[in-house]
């Protein structure tokens, strides 16, 4: 194992003390094995992204993740983590309601699920969110550029940070959410200039996706990283590995070696028809009749 990877169980002070100092790796996983694999290889943080939506549950989008959809995901992630962070995205409308909202269902996955922290988007105008749910307790990462659950208000997935307006914006975000109690924030899609600024900026670890390598570390979609996903991948992402084709191999040679047992098992020596299946041996009222001295003989048993 890398000595850059942390030996004991990953805590939210060990990855805000990673900035400047290690790059964190943080992956998504959706279930109990996906969590087992990627904790075994040493990944710092799990993220239950609410991505679960497209990527689990073949969805367009990911808005119509609910909190029980959470819940259930991120409580099979927790069990499979021995060593890694885990985060656990709050779904749409479950924080954006009111402040007492979102303490209320970010308490929950603390409290129902096992998460470590949470986490949720928006910039300066969910501060007051953030600060009321790191008051009780919960550690909160931020997320700020593109967020996936205001993409009609966006209008499409696109880089942020080209405009002048955007790159204040986004940037006196960052500020706003450290100030708010953030422990990371994620920047997606954010122009790379900025986000090396943003990450030289503000003194908690910058998690970027499709932003900068120059980020304090980077997430991806694990299914896109590990080559199972089905159709189009983002440009940004470079495969590790195209699991996919294994899984379609692998589950080929099963249907391939089924069905040549099947066959082989109807043919004699030479090709001659072999014997009478079991029904056609039954003895009256559907008994099994003993094979003869000659059946069966030299034949192992079959499990």
């Amino acid at each position: 194992m890398s000595t850059l990877v942390a030996q004991k169980a990953v805590t939210v002070p060990w990855i805000r003390s990673q900035k400047g100092q290690s790059k964190i790796t943080m992956l998504t996983a959706y279930d109990f094995p996906m969590a087992t694999l990627l904790d075994d290889a040493g990944v710092d943080a799990l993220l239950v992204g609410d991505s679960l939506g497209t990527v689990i549950y073949g969805e367009p989008n990911t808005l119509s993740v609910t909190m029980e959809d959470m819940i259930r995901h991120t409580r099979a992630v927790a069990r499979g983590a021995k060593r890694a962070l885990v985060i656990a995205d709050m779904p749409f409308m479950s924080y954006q309601v009111s402040v007492e909202q979102a303490v209320a269902n970010a308490g929950r996955f603390l409290k129902e699920a096992s998460a470590q922290a949470v986490k949720l988007e928006g910039g300066a105008e969910m501060a007051e969110t953030i600060r009321a749910i790191t008051r009780a307790g919960i550690p909160v990462c931020a997320h700020i550029g593109l967020t996936p659950q205001t993409l009609h208000a966006m209008g499409n997935y696109r880089m942020h940070g080209k405009s002048e307006q955007e790159r204040r914006y986004l940037l006196e975000s960052a500020r706003e959410v450290e100030r708010a109690g953030a422990f990371a924030v994620v920047l997606e899609c954010v122009e790379e200039s900025l986000a090396r600024e943003i990450t030289a900026a503000i003194e908690i670890p910058t998690i970027g996706i499709g932003a900068s390598p120059h980020c304090d570390g980077q997430v991806l979609v694990s299914y896109d990283l590990l080559g199972l996903t089905a159709g189009r991948v983002p440009k940004f992402v470079t495969q590790t590995a195209q699991l996919r084709d294994q899984v379609i191999a692998g589950a080929r040679a099963y249907i391939d070696r089924t069905r040549e047992v099947s066959v082989s098992a109807t043919q004699a020596p030479h090709g001659a028809v072999g014997a009478p299946s079991v029904s056609a041996t039954q003895a009256p009222n559907g008994a099994v009749a003993a094979p003869s001295n000659d059946e069966g003989k030299g034949h192992a048993p079959s499990h």
